[in-house]
């Protein structure tokens, strides 16, 4: 049975079809809920709630970008929002020796974009139009933000290069 429809009978309540497209692209949705979220119990969590979200919206699903697409869309989503929350969560357990800290600003969502991109596009294969479509960026963000995570990347490992070459 096609991808359309699997999400017309999911649109008319049948739980089945709900279930094979679930099955279809859970794996997918929690690889990369993992690689955002770098926890297994966050990235279930995230698997969960994207899926929730997505059949509550799926009368909202048009299908102008393939299902796939319109579903990372939504895991990323999910993901950058929850990590977000932990955050904030873990931020208010700070110990009282760290309690300098508290209140300094730091630019984090600038390199949380690169990993962002440079997982979508090197890890997962995505292009840059599908994760411009994902993320709400313009393809050249993409373009730009991957150059620099890779920029970043060799600077990272450019300390272990002097072990391999002779």
């Amino acid at each position: 049975m096609d991808e359309s429809t699997l999400i017309a009978r999911v649109r008319a309540g049948d739980s089945a079809a709900e279930r094979a497209l679930y099955d279809a692209h859970v794996d997918r949705v929690y690889r990369l809920a993992f690689r955002l979220a770098g926890d297994d119990a966050l990235a279930q969590d995230f698997t969960q709630e994207t899926f929730i979200r997505a059949f509550d919206r799926l009368g909202s699903f048009r299908g102008d970008a393939a299902f796939s697409t319109w579903l990372h869309t939504i895991t990323t989503t999910v993901v950058l929002n929850g990590l977000r929350k932990v955050k904030r969560f873990r931020q208010r357990e700070t110990d009282i020796d760290d309690a300098h800290e508290i209140g300094v600003v730091r630019r984090h969502a600038e390199p949380e974009g690169y990993r962002t991109v440079f997982l979508m596009h090197d890890v997962e294969g995505y292009t840059h139009e599908e994760i411009g479509v994902a993320l709400g960026v313009e393809t050249g963000t993409s373009k730009a933000q991957l150059s620099r995570a890779r920029a970043k990347l060799r600077v990272a490992l450019s300390d272990f290069a002097g072990e391999w070459v002779k």
